[in-house]
């Protein structure tokens, strides 16, 4: 967490240092270093997001998990505010949106509820780190999926700024062939290559799923 944003967080509430860190459990003199940048916040990252009620993205990013049940999926989905899952939220610890992204798009077949959500996230969350999202979804050959959900958002709600990290997710992009998180036999390939949404090929994906098709996109 940047420690401006830390700071302005407290002032925006109209807290003394001595105020919030009451209600941190902290002591005035380690909220200060916090605030001055000498210390890391991410131990106390959690505590920050609901003392000042700050979004998710404050929270630590950590390893991208490539084997997860499509219940778990949904109950984190529906924890970050998706609307689609709503009847499930307060099931599920809040994780970072940029460490939820990749692990949904790292699974070998996604439920096509949440994979569907995905765009949403990135619209909701534009303040998800980009450089360790490009970084780690290049890593784990994930850019073109990402580049997809990207674009999707993009498209469906007519949001500009989401360019730079489709350009970024861009410039790495894979000629191979590529599924939307889903396993295909040959007469679903043979089906896709023909009816796949213009995204999708744009990202040498197989999927029909295309921006009409998302909801909750402007929510």
């Amino acid at each position: 967490m940047n420690f401006d944003r830390l700071k302005k967080a407290r002032v925006d509430r109209g807290w003394s240092q001595q105020e919030a860190a009451v209600r941190l459990g902290v002591s005035q003199g380690y909220l200060s270093l916090l605030e001055s940048g000498r210390r890391s916040a991410a131990p106390l990252a959690r505590k920050l997001m609901q003392v000042y009620d700050l979004p998710p993205t404050v929270l630590p990013v950590d390893d991208v998990r490539e084997r997860v049940s499509a219940e778990f999926l949904a109950h984190e989905l529906a924890s970050l505010g998706y609307p689609g899952f709503a009847h499930l939220r307060g099931r599920a610890k809040r994780v970072n949106p940029a460490e939820y992204l990749l692990t949904a798009l790292a699974q070998r077949n996604l439920e096509a509820r949440v994979a569907e959500g995905l765009p949403w996230l990135v619209l909701q969350y534009p303040d998800m780190p980009v450089e360790w999202l490009v970084r780690e979804a290049r890593a784990r050959i994930l850019q073109n999926r990402l580049g997809f959900v990207v674009t999707l958002g993009r498209r469906a709600a007519q949001r500009e700024n989401l360019k730079p990290l489709e350009a970024a997710l861009a410039d790495s992009k894979l000629e191979k062939e590529d599924s939307f998180c889903k396993e295909l036999n040959d007469a679903e390939r043979r089906w896709l290559r023909v009816h796949s949404s213009e995204e999708a090929k744009q990202w040498h994906l197989l999927s029909d799923l295309q921006p009409s098709a998302l909801r909750y996109v402007s929510e």
